[in-house]
């Protein structure tokens, strides 16, 4: 009896429920275009903020799967820079910071690019810009030889070790991945996001390469579901909702890698876990709406550019508090100019004096 679906003569013919999952599919779709078409209504300066919080969360969280902590900023900081965008406070970041984030990038800014060897050696290389995995050497940019054993998912203490799954041998890896990268470039009658749910297992249970598996794998599903909405303006994290639920994400490939070519349960999943994304937006982005509501509210508002940027500073998250000398430096006017800007902030109900007065001043934005 095969222990793992590859193994299985029928591999990889993978079936499914289309009643089963017509309904969640349907919901799934509906969400994704009322997001987008809210999102649209932001307009493009806050649809840009929206689409660097979202990448930033995406970056961050896939690697956090996996056990590996980036720094939020230099993230960011790549991301922003990559996408073109003038950020206040952007850090440098370190050639594996920039590797990481190259490689999402090109999955969903170039989703409509056909998928290649090639293109995942680079995307490989790029998460590994030093040939390492930790403390050990891999191979990078080209498909593992099993030259320490065989491929396998483990956990546990060594000499207790747990086999969760153990990958086809390296001599099947070109003839799969072939298959594999045929598939992903034909579009056939399957719906772009089953496409990416399929496309994430699939590639996963090939594990083509020594390390890096499970982040080209979300890589693989992020560009498709980009495709699904001809788009390459994200604004919602799948990575940031698997990495909530990351002990079921591994269970459920377990049993689906376990299990035979019906992967029912497996699409299932995915689509709740993808509904719970979207629900999950609203937290992720709740400054950027929050932007656009305080925007809207003061459409009529006449202001001039300083009090412009000062209070998109604030509503970005302004550090310390705001006084006088604080915008007049940020502003760069006269201590009178910056006093007058705040004073008519306070006439029009958008600033609230501080408590505390004196030399020390201060000023609120008033909350809805």
């Amino acid at each position: 009896m095969s222990r793992y679906i590859h193994e299985r003569a029928d591999w990889p013919k993978f079936r499914w429920d289309q009643k089963a999952l017509a309904v969640p599919l349907a919901a799934v779709r509906h969400r994704q275009g009322r997001l987008i078409g809210r999102m649209e209504a932001l307009g493009f300066s806050l649809r840009k903020e929206a689409v660097l919080e979202t990448l930033t969360l995406d970056v961050l969280k896939s690697s956090e799967i996996e056990g590996e902590i980036l720094n939020p900023e230099q993230v960011r900081s790549s991301i922003a820079r990559r996408l073109g965008m003038d950020v206040a406070g952007l850090v440098p970041a370190d050639r594996h910071v920039e590797g990481v984030v190259e490689m999402m990038l090109d999955a969903t800014q170039n989703f409509a690019k056909p998928l290649t060897a090639e293109r995942l050696f680079d995307w490989h290389a790029a998460l590994f810009p030093t040939g390492r995995s930790g403390l050990h050497k891999i191979r990078v940019g080209g498909w593992r030889d099993d030259s320490k054993g065989p491929m396998q998912v483990v956990s546990g203490p060594i000499g207790r070790e747990r086999v969760h799954y153990e990958a086809p041998a390296a001599q099947r890896i070109d003839t799969e991945m072939t298959a594999f990268i045929d598939w992903a470039n034909q579009p056939g009658d399957t719906g772009p996001v089953l496409r990416a749910a399929i496309g994430h297992l699939w590639f996963v249970t090939i594990h083509p390469f020594d390390d890096g598996n499970g982040r080209i794998a979300r890589a693989i599903a992020d560009g498709a579901l980009a495709q699904s909405e001809k788009s390459a303006q994200r604004f919602y994290s799948m990575s940031a909702q698997i990495r909530e639920e990351r002990n079921a994400y591994y269970d459920v490939l377990e049993r689906a890698q376990k299990g035979t070519l019906d992967i029912t349960d497996w699409l299932e999943w995915f689509l709740g876990c993808l509904d719970r994304a979207f629900d999950a937006t609203e937290t992720t982005l709740a400054s950027v709406f929050r932007k656009a509501r305080f925007w809207e509210k003061h459409t009529d508002t006449p202001l001039n550019e300083r009090q412009r940027l000062i209070l998109n500073k604030m509503l970005d998250g302004f550090e310390g508090k705001l006084t006088s000398t604080k915008w007049a430096k940020l502003a760069k006017c006269s201590q009178d100019t910056a006093h007058r800007d705040i004073l008519d902030l306070i006439h029009h109900h958008i600033l609230i004096k501080d408590s505390a007065g004196g030399r020390s001043t201060s000023y609120s934005l008033v909350e809805s």
